[in-house]
């Protein structure tokens, strides 16, 4: 069953108001603040529990603040967040203000899947980037995965949508070929 997320997607959408729709700084930096605190057990604990009062919460996320240098943007929606009791759903929060954030700068993330190391730079890739710019209608950006699984060829994710051009998936499709007829 899919998780329902409008409240994730709202409080994205209210984050990249309050701080710029196109600020890649503060996507990041909430990147890394779920990063310490989802990361760490106790420290989740302490923000998800009813325990703690809010002010302490909010105290402590003062010195996560300072600790890692956040913008004020960024420490205050936080704050925001403690105020309203929902640094349980960081998480989707995190994932939707990229999804956001990808959308408003008219940029897409790809993820390429090959059984070799597939070289970041050079007239390859430049290809493999001018084709997806092409086909989404905007600059990808491209995360490179080494899968030994993966026999000959590429996968390539871009959001929801898969390319198969690996000799599996050829095969795959071939076996389909054969068997209609």
């Amino acid at each position: 069953m899919k998780k329902d997320n409008r409240l994730e997607k709202k409080l994205a959408r209210k984050f990249l108001n309050h701080v710029g729709r196109q600020n890649l700084v503060a996507v990041e930096e909430l990147g890394t603040v779920r990063g310490a605190i989802m990361g760490n057990p106790g420290t989740r604990g302490f923000f998800e529990g009813p325990q703690f009062s809010t002010d302490e919460k909010k105290k402590m996320m003062g010195e996560i603040a300072r600790r890692l240098s956040l913008s004020e943007g960024t420490r205050k929606f936080f704050e925001y967040l403690i105020g309203i009791d929902a640094v349980n759903r960081l998480d989707g929060i995190v994932e939707s203000a990229v999804k956001l954030y990808l959308d408003y700068a008219r940029r897409a993330k790809a993820v390429v899947t090959s059984a070799v190391d597939f070289p970041a730079e050079g007239p390859l890739a430049d290809r493999l980037k001018t084709a997806l710019k092409k086909l989404t209608g905007r600059d990808v950006d491209i995360e490179y995965v080494r899968d030994p699984s993966v026999l000959g060829g590429v996968l390539v994710q871009v959001e929801s949508t898969m390319f198969d051009s690996s000799l599996k998936g050829q095969l795959r499709l071939l076996k389909e070929e054969l068997i209609k007829g």
